[in-house]
Formats: C-alpha cells, sequence, structure tokens
C-alpha cells in the first residue's frame, strides 16, 4: 500500500513535460508568378520603377504583418518563377514605424549560413538564418508590422512575387545600391501594393502553437477590401481567434487572386497564368510547408468555374483530391462554401454558374469529406435575388459599387464572424 501511495505522489509532483519551442508560420505571401503576371489592387504605374520588368541594384523594404510575434524570426525568400539565379544582400529585418521607415534601433541584420548574403537559383528557395528581435515581447506586439529590407545587385531577370499585398510597400530607384540598413525612408521613393521574392516569416514560438492557414483565391487574398487596413476573412478570423483561443494561435493567408482548384493542369511560367498554379499544384510549397499547420480554412472554386467552366463535379473531385492529401499529413480541413457571383462579371456572374456553385456548396455542407462546414455563402447571401448583400458589395480598396463578385471589407468580416470557433480546437 505505501509503494502505491508513493508512487501516486512521485506522478503528482513531477513535472510537467512542455513542448520545446519551435518554429511557427507567422505570416505567408504565396508566390503565384513572375511580375507583373497577376492581379495587383491600387498599384502604380511601375514601368518607370521596373525597367525591363526587373529589379536593377535596388533594395525593396515590405512591409509584412506577423500574426504571433517570438524573440526570433526567419524568413523565406524565392526564386521560385525565376529564369536565372538571384543574389540578395543588404538584408534586414526591423519594425516598421510609419511609411518606409524603421523604428530607431530595431533593425537588424540578416545572414544566411553565416554570410551576409545569398544566391537563389531558379525554381528554389531558401531560409535565412534566425534573427534576434530582442525587443519583441509578444505580449505587446500584436498589431505590428515588419520591415523586412533586400538589395538585388545587378538584373534579377523575372521576379517572383505576389501581386494582391492589399499593403503598401517601398523601393528605391533603380541602379541606387543598398540602402536595408538605413532606419529613414529617403531612400525609398516608390511604393508598391505588391510582395516581392519574400514568402513566409516564421517565429520561434511555443511548441503548442497552431497553425491556421487560410486557403483559396482572389476573396481570401483580399480583393475589395481595404488597403492598409489588414480587413481580410482571415485578419478578422485572427482576431476572433487571438481573443477567444490566446497567444498559441497563428493565422496566416495563403491565398491568390484568380487562383483555381484543378487548372491549369501545367504551369507554364514563360506564358505565366494570372492565378498561378492550381491549388493543388501548390498545396505542398504553399501550405503543407507551413511550419506548426494545424487547420486549413478552404475557400475556392468560383474560379474554377467562372473562369475555366469547370462542371461542378471535377471541382468536387478536385477538393477531395486536395482534402485527403492534407489528412493524410494530419491537417484537419474546413471547407468553405462558395460566396454567390451572381450578376457580376460575364464569366462568373451567370445562372448557370450560380447552379454549378450551389452544386458544390452541397457537397461541402453535406459531402462528410471536411471536418466542419465555414458557411460562406449564407452569411453573405441576399436571399430576395441570389446576389450578395446589398451592403457587401462597395468595394471597400478604390470605392465605387463594386463588382458583386468580391465582398467588402463588411462582408469579409460577416464571413469570419461565421465561423465556428469550436471546429478549430476539435
Amino acid at each position: 500500500m505505501r509503494i502505491g501511495v508513493l508512487f501516486i505522489a512521485a506522478l503528482l509532483t513531477a513535472p510537467s513535460v512542455v513542448a520545446a519551442d519551435a518554429w511557427m508560420g507567422a505570416w505567408v505571401g504565396s508566390a503565384h508568378g513572375p511580375y507583373p503576371a497577376g492581379n495587383a489592387v491600387a498599384q502604380p504605374d511601375l514601368r518607370l520603377v521596373f525597367p525591363g520588368r526587373e529589379a536593377n541594384d535596388q533594395t525593396f523594404r515590405l512591409i509584412v504583418k506577423p500574426d504571433v510575434w517570438g524573440r526570433s524570426a526567419r524568413l523565406r525568400f524565392t526564386n521560385v518563377f525565376g529564369s536565372q539565379p538571384v543574389t540578395f544582400d543588404g538584408v534586414y529585418v526591423g519594425l516598421h514605424q510609419s511609411a518606409g521607415a524603421v523604428v530607431a534601433g530595431t533593425n537588424r541584420p540578416v545572414r544566411f549560413g553565416g554570410k551576409l548574403g545569398v544566391t537563389i537559383a531558379p525554381g528554389e528557395m531558401r531560409y535565412s538564418d534566425p534573427v534576434e528581435l530582442n525587443y519583441a515581447d509578444g505580449s505587446q506586439m500584436a498589431g505590428r508590422k515588419l520591415a523586412v529590407s533586400f538589395h538585388v545587385p545587378g538584373a534579377s531577370g523575372p521576379m517572383t512575387w505576389h501581386a494582391k499585398a492589399m499593403t503598401t510597400s517601398y523601393v528605391t530607384r533603380p541602379q541606387s545600391g543598398a540602402h536595408g540598413s538605413e532606419e529613414t525612408s529617403d531612400a525609398f521613393p516608390f511604393t508598391t501594393t505588391s510582395w516581392y521574392f519574400l514568402d513566409a516569416v516564421d517565429m520561434m514560438m511555443p511548441g503548442g502553437t497552431r497553425v491556421i492557414a487560410a486557403f483559396g483565391d482572389s476573396i481570401t487574398d483580399g480583393t475589395n477590401s481595404t488597403i492598409n487596413g489588414d480587413d481580410r476573412w482571415p485578419d478578422f478570423l485572427s482576431q476572433r481567434v487571438h481573443a477567444a483561443l490566446g497567444t498559441n494561435w497563428s493565422v496566416v493567408n495563403a491565398g491568390i487572386g484568380g487562383n483555381q482548384i484543378v487548372a491549369p493542369a501545367t504551369y507554364d511560367k514563360a506564358k505565366p497564368n494570372g492565378g498561378g498554379p492550381s491549388a493543388l499544384d501548390r498545396l505542398d510549397r504553399d501550405v503543407l510547408s507551413i511550419p506548426g499547420l494545424k487547420v486549413v480554412v478552404w475557400l475556392e472554386g468560383i474560379n474554377d468555374l467562372g473562369t475555366s467552366g469547370a462542371t461542378a463535379e471535377s471541382v468536387i473531385a478536385g477538393m477531395k483530391q486536395g482534402v485527403a492529401r492534407l489528412h493524410a499529413r494530419g491537417v484537419k480541413v474546413i471547407g468553405a462554401t462558395i460566396t454567390s457571383s451572381l450578376h457580376s462579371t460575364a464569366t462568373h456572374g451567370t445562372a448557370e454558374v450560380d447552379a454549378r456553385r450551389k452544386a458544390v456548396n452541397e457537397f461541402i455542407r453535406t459531402g462528410g469529406v471536411f471536418d466542419g462546414v465555414a458557411d460562406f455563402d449564407a452569411a453573405t447571401l441576399d436571399a430576395a435575388t441570389g446576389t450578395l448583400r446589398p451592403e457587401f458589395q462597395p468595394s471597400s480598396s478604390t470605392g465605387g459599387p463594386g463588382d458583386r463578385l468580391h465582398p467588402n471589407r463588411a462582408g469579409y468580416q460577416a464571413m469570419a464572424n461565421s465561423v465556428d470557433l469550436k471546429l478549430l480546437r476539435r
């Protein structure tokens, strides 16, 4: 009896096992092709900034918003859609102040294998060494942004990019040299609403942190939302998740404007598709490679139905294939119903497309393939007309009536509010 009592006492007093800190996805900007193929929003005319559609001895200062913060970060650079090696040097990461400026004293040099530069071959990606962010107290950093600066010496060739950043970043003049170490914005006169060459930021976080990836097309990427407002539906979902579930969750956005589930069958970077490789093609690189990934919320299919004229059956088959691959890696998948595009564009707005959309949504709701359903269609539908609700139509990006395809800020908020957070925890 005494041995049993001692054994139980030992169990009660033994220190609990704490998962070791690990890299977790904090920000994603899925690369979809070579500049300028894609669907940017509110983009300035960049013909004089990038003559020949390439960078040339220029410095970029990209503004990105991590969803979680740790004391150590790493950056992933990509030349996936390039045709020649690209060198990056003078790489720095600091706390964004405003415009193109960095908060004084926060700019840190970034190394690659201990070196202050890296050359990435066409088709390849490369992580940086860890960068210590000793100012990054996680409890105080919510909503803050990073300024990632890097110099491209010489001519870059085709620039791998993410067109629809919905965020202003900054660029120097061509042939102006390296300026990443500078804290002011004086050397960065030009702006862009896209991200180039950088496609991921990870943070060192407690091992129990869980990452949710929003996977989809322009409605996930944020068309019709605000510029610099961080008002896409994944942003609103992030706010709800952190308020309800705490800081050990990260929500990242792997949407690409124009993306489709099954098309194109083959992506040719020499003749680029504006929506990038298909969701099934990019699944490993853009989603399954995210460290700490536990949940995917997948909203996609309207471009298959509208742009490509795909059948509901082919979209459903693609969804089944993608979910099976995610499940095989232990990832939970929440299926999001496709919002209405009725009476929008010539390709997406027909009654025939709407009928196929409804058939896909019926599968998402009742097919038993997904681990849960986020009914974005129900949250945004005007039942009397079959279109997006009138208050969700005017554009929050550039003004005007909107396109009846992409919800605005209010619509994205309604979509995020419709997600049952219990689905994420099960």
